[in-house]
């Protein structure tokens, strides 16, 4: 079996899972339509305040969202031992690593894409405005998943790892949280997103280059 099929299956075997557990892919999407819908109640139907807050509320729900179901992410495999398989196959395991990711994202972060522009109605923004921050989530969630994995691999069996993951994982989704909320504000304010969408495609670029190896690499420290 070639590298690419062998992630490609353990992509689809992920997807499958999720299907079969959907109640988890449910309560984060649910968890992020509820961050973000509780907000507009709290501060009033000011139209103003609410196109300001709307896109740093959509990032930061994403965000916590992305977050609330990384721990899954290696859990299982490791519980049934299918992780002790991945690190023996003959196959780089920094890239059946990538193919865990991208099973998290098109489980987590693809939901959460889907469901944004309809939840940023809520705060008024425009169809320009509501594509930008689209664009944010497709370039920023990919980073969430692929940065969280680390922590992930590092909190591996861990007790308590569920806050230890966070204080991790946090520092490091500040600089994704900043580019893709200031994005559309740029856009609303009439500077363009061009700048903000180019730092958020730069990060992308080293997140798969190099946060795949770095997971690898904590995921053999965690089973060692």
């Amino acid at each position: 079996m070639s590298t690419p099929f062998a992630v490609a299956s353990l992509v689809r075997r992920d997807l499958t899972l999720a299907v079969r557990r959907r109640t988890d892919v449910l309560t984060t999407l649910f968890f992020f339509v509820i961050v973000v819908s509780l907000f507009p109640l709290g501060v009033g139907p000011d139209l103003d305040r609410l196109r300001t807050m709307g896109p740093g509320v959509v990032w930061v729900a994403a965000l916590l969202a992305s977050m609330l179901s990384l721990g899954r992410m290696f859990a299982a495999d490791h519980a049934d031992g299918t992780l002790e398989q991945m690190l023996v196959a003959p196959y780089p395991l920094a890239l059946l690593v990538l193919g865990k990711v991208a099973g998290h994202w098109l489980t987590t972060g693809l939901p959460l894409v889907l469901m944004a522009p309809f939840l940023g109605l809520q705060y008024g923004l425009a169809a320009g405005a509501l594509k930008v921050l689209v664009v944010t989530l497709l370039l920023g969630t990919p980073c969430l998943s692929l940065i969280g994995a680390i922590g992930a691999a590092l909190t591996l069996g861990v007790r308590g790892g569920g806050a230890l993951l966070a204080l991790l994982v946090l520092p490091l989704y500040v600089p994704v949280l900043i580019f893709g909320a200031g994005a559309v504000e740029s856009h609303v304010s009439g500077l363009g997103a061009q700048g903000h969408l180019s730092l958020l495609a730069a990060f992308l670029v080293l997140a798969v280059a190099f946060t795949p190896w770095a997971t690898a690499s904590a995921l053999r420290i965690a089973l060692d």
